[in-house]
């Protein structure tokens, strides 16, 4: 049976395990409630280019010694960065958990962001940026978050422009580590063979140096959802459309129905919008539908590609099949949505890593672990009306986003897009290029 334990250490860091007894490996890791929304107006970029700059050297190992202990025993250690948070973190056989904290407690308390490490770093970044900027698929979702969220944060892409990065030098970089790395906002989070206690003191013991206050105030500005419109011709073989409304953070009441309305609309292969627009028309080669969470905000979207002369069908249908979502809803669409996402909870339960995620987004999130019958809990009490109800807010009330790059010529105006699900003239603001 596995078991949840959380420890609040002295120096207020948070330390939860679940152990997963049938295995021989844990996945462990460093969750900080940060990331690139986080950075001030100046900063675009850094907390992306610190996620990298952890691995390139500390004052106990160099870039190569810190890969290669990790890869002696088989293991792996890797980062990531989003818009509200960033983690560290590590999969190992369960003799070498010590390991593993002692190199995460390292690269993230004794880093030395040494000048020509930095300056190879950033080049690397910089190869990054522009294989985004190559990759239609990418750019199109960069474009949304900037249109939806205008001028804003939250809305700007995690890695930064190839001139903000090329800026940074290693003392800024020190001072958005001292303004978002404290106790406060970290959680340190082990799943699979782990034995609770021993895993505290393991951690309390490497971890001690982790300040507990900030040396100044941590920047999160209250995100405001705009909407608008970008659209970007290129010479491509296929078109990237994205058509999003303002959806639900993480503690709002429709949060879940939210999910659950997304799962019925594009979250498979039996969802409407697959079987209507790619099944039964044929009208593009991919389409979904999700719903992005924030602390305080959410998106609502969906996603198509397809070739450019399919557009002014394709628009239409889509839009239609968000109109029909308001008026109604079947109980069966709904039962298999539910299934789908326990069939995701316990499917992840089966992967240390997963696990270990999912419990630090919670921990981040609502302060505490939630167990898989609360959340299906929470699901079971979704109804038609509450969905029907849901939709037409969305989808009437909220000011659109639609992102587009590829051949779009014969991509119509916002305003003939929604006339059939608002009924009214839409004011979109447009960026072209």
């Amino acid at each position: 049976m596995m078991k949840v334990e959380c420890t609040r250490l002295p120096s207020g860091l948070t330390v939860v395990t679940e152990q997963m007894p049938h295995l021989e490996s844990v996945a462990l890791g460093v969750w900080i409630k940060s990331g690139s929304r986080n950075e001030t107006v100046g900063e675009h970029g850094i907390a992306h280019l610190l996620e990298h700059m952890a691995f390139k050297g500390t004052g106990r190992r160099t870039a190569r010694q810190i890969a290669e202990e990790i890869e002696n025993v088989g293991g792996e250690v890797n980062a990531a960065t989003s818009t509200e948070t960033t983690s560290y973190y590590a999969r190992v056989l369960k003799d070498h958990v010590p390991l593993a904290v002692d190199i995460l407690a390292d690269i993230l308390t004794e880093s030395s962001f040494d000048e020509e490490e930095l300056r190879r770093e950033k080049q690397v970044i910089l190869q990054e940026i522009g294989a985004a900027d190559d990759t239609p698929d990418d750019v199109v979702f960069d474009r949304f978050a900037e249109t939806a969220y205008r001028n804003q944060t939250v809305g700007r892409p995690i890695l930064g422009t190839p001139e903000t990065v090329m800026s940074f030098s290693a003392d800024q970089i020190r001072q958005y580590l001292g303004r978002n790395y404290t106790t406060d906002r970290m959680f340190v989070v082990a799943a699979g063979a782990v034995e609770h206690e021993a895993f505290v003191r393991q951690v309390e013991e490497r971890f001690s140096t982790l300040p507990r206050t900030p040396l100044a105030t941590p920047v999160l500005e209250t995100a405001i959802y705009t909407g608008g419109e970008s659209r970007e011709t290129r010479d491509l073989m296929d078109a990237q459309i994205l058509l999003g409304f303002e959806g639900k953070a993480y503690h709002a009441r429709d949060f879940y129905c939210s999910q659950i309305l997304a799962n019925i609309l594009g979250g498979g292969m039996s969802s409407r919008l697959f079987q209507e627009v790619r099944e039964h028309r044929g009208l593009c080669y991919s389409v979904y539908a999700f719903h992005w969470g924030f602390s305080d905000t959410g998106i609502f979207g969906v996603h198509a590609a397809t070739g450019g002369e399919n557009l002014p069908e394709l628009m239409p249908v889509i839009v239609d099949e968000l109109r029909k979502s308001s008026m109604n809803i079947e109980q069966q669409e709904i039962e298999r949505a539910r299934a789908q996402i326990r069939a995701q909870l316990l499917m992840g339960q089966e992967s240390p890593a997963a696990r270990a995620g999912q419990i630090a987004r919670q921990m981040m999130l609502y302060g505490r672990p939630i167990p898989n019958e609360e959340l299906m809990e929470r699901l079971s009490g979704i109804t038609i009306e509450r969905l029907t109800d849901l939709a037409g807010r969305l989808f009437f009330d909220t000011s659109p986003t639609l992102s587009a790059i590829g051949p779009l010529e014969q991509l119509a105006p916002m305003n003939d897009i929604l006339s059939s699900l608002t009924g009214k003239t839409v004011v979109a603001h447009a960026v072209a290029s």
